[in-house]
Parts: C-alpha cells; sequence; structure tokens
C-alpha cells in the first residue's frame, strides 16, 4: 500500500493525517493571500485614474488675452447724474461709467446704440432712451484695466417716455421734491445699482 495513503512510523495514523491537513490548510492560506494582494476586491480600479473635480469657468471669470471680446462678468457699469438735487426747471444731465475690472484689456461697443438709460420713480417706469431714440453708433473701444471710461452726457427734459409719443408733446413728471432713480444698461449688461436724484 502508499505510504501517502497508509502513513508509515511510530506514530498512530491519525496523527500523520492531521499534520498533512495542517500543511494543506497552510498552503490553501498562502494561495487565498496571494490572490486578495493581486485582485485587491471592493477597490473601484474604474475610478482610480479620475480627476478631481475644479471649480467650473463659470464661478469665476476667466481673463483671456489682451485685446479679446471683454467677458461681461468684468464689466461694471454706474449710472452717473451731474447733481443728487435739482432746482425747478433745471434739466438733469445723465451718462454712465464703464469698468473693466478684469485684469487684461479688452474690446466692447460702447457706443450710442449699446447704451440704454432708465428712469423710475418708486416701482413706476418714467423714462426710457429707447422709446424714442433716433439711429445709435457703434463705438469699439478697448477697455484697459480698472480704468472707467465716462459716456458723453446729455438732458433728460424731465417728460415721461413712451413709444407712442416721440412725435407729440410728452407730459412733465410730478417735480417739487420727488425723487427719482437713474439705472443704465451696455447691451446685455446692465449696472448693479442705480443713482438716487431729486426733482424740484
Amino acid at each position: 500500500m502508499s505510504s501517502v495513503r497508509n502513513p508509515v512510523g511510530p506514530q498512530p495514523p491519525s496523527v500523520y493525517w492531521r499534520r498533512r491537513l495542517l500543511v494543506l490548510i497552510g498552503l490553501i492560506a498562502v494561495v487565498v493571500i496571494i490572490v486578495l494582494i493581486i485582485v485587491r476586491p471592493g477597490a473601484d480600479n474604474t475610478g482610480a485614474a479620475t480627476p478631481t473635480p475644479t471649480n467650473s469657468a463659470s464661478s469665476t471669470p476667466v481673463a483671456g488675452e489682451a485685446g479679446d471680446p471683454c467677458n461681461p462678468a468684468v464689466i461694471q457699469l454706474e449710472p452717473i447724474t451731474d447733481s443728487v438735487s435739482y432746482a425747478s426747471g433745471v434739466q438733469p444731465q445723465i451718462s454712465m461709467s464703464i469698468t473693466n475690472t478684469g485684469s487684461v484689456a479688452c474690446t466692447l461697443d460702447v457706443g450710442t446704440s449699446e447704451q440704454v438709460y432708465f428712469i423710475v420713480s418708486g416701482s413706476d417706469p418714467i423714462w426710457n432712451s429707447r422709446d424714442c431714440q433716433q439711429g445709435g453708433t457703434p463705438l469699439e473701444m478697448e477697455l484697459e484695466p480698472n480704468t472707467p471710461i465716462t459716456t458723453t452726457p446729455f438732458a433728460w427734459d424731465r417728460t415721461r417716455s413712451a413709444p407712442d409719443t416721440c412725435a407729440t408733446g410728452r407730459p412733465e413728471v410730478i417735480a417739487g421734491g420727488a425723487t427719482y432713480r437713474l439705472s443704465v444698461a451696455l447691451g446685455s449688461i446692465e449696472s448693479a445699482e442705480d443713482t438716487p436724484f431729486i426733482l424740484n
């Protein structure tokens, strides 16, 4: 008979079978450990090379090359009046300040074809420069960083506007200490705040 199947020695056969069983269990354990090291169950191999997300371009304006069209996010508009209070009959002179708050120069159409001026009293829309504007001229300019430019002031005639009153007399607005507010836009860019003034 084979000594493998029938162990021969001074000890009982059961002792040799237990020893063989322990050796076999040890070999199986070694094989399992090697397999676990190679396979690494639970590791997400598909995501190992996934880059960490970064902030999107929409959250922070990206500076382009000098002379590129201006990113609207870096353009700051400020409504301007030549006084905070006007005596009876005096017409306010209105304009806007345009500032490139970016880090490089950029180009923008700042012409009268893009400029819009709004005057309100409370929630009541009083006057809009587009209601009776004649024509309008484009003017492409390069805006240096943090160097405001100011449009040419013009007079508001203290009347209420509407597209159907351009060729007729328009009613004068209430004065006597009434407060009005000027806001401006340049194309799709709007001023973040308005400027109040008083008509006496």
